[in-house]
């Protein structure tokens, strides 16, 4: 993915879903992104982190997997999302 398709990601990105969970999870995927890409990331994302981890994940053990495995951008947002299911995304 090159770094001018995530600009107007990142742009978009600032507007909210209306679900704190969801806002979070988009603020740390560009973080992860733009960490990837060598870029900043967008500042919108800078205050959406959860108060309470959140685990997308039903299964217990896709839970322990994404506390072990989870990018460190979604850990900073408290989002504990497994790297391999982002890879699966």
């Amino acid at each position: 993915m090159r770094s001018n398709v995530l600009k107007p990601f990142f742009h978009r990105g600032s507007r909210r879903f209306g679900d704190d969970r969801w806002d979070a999870l988009l603020a740390a995927l560009a973080e992860h992104l733009a960490a990837r890409h060598d870029l900043a990331p967008p500042q919108w994302a800078e205050s959406r982190v959860l108060r309470r981890p959140w685990f997308p994940a039903e299964l217990q053990i896709q839970r322990a997997e994404a506390l072990v495995w989870a990018p460190a951008a979604f850990r900073k947002h408290g989002v504990y999302l497994s790297a391999k299911d982002l890879e699966t995304a």
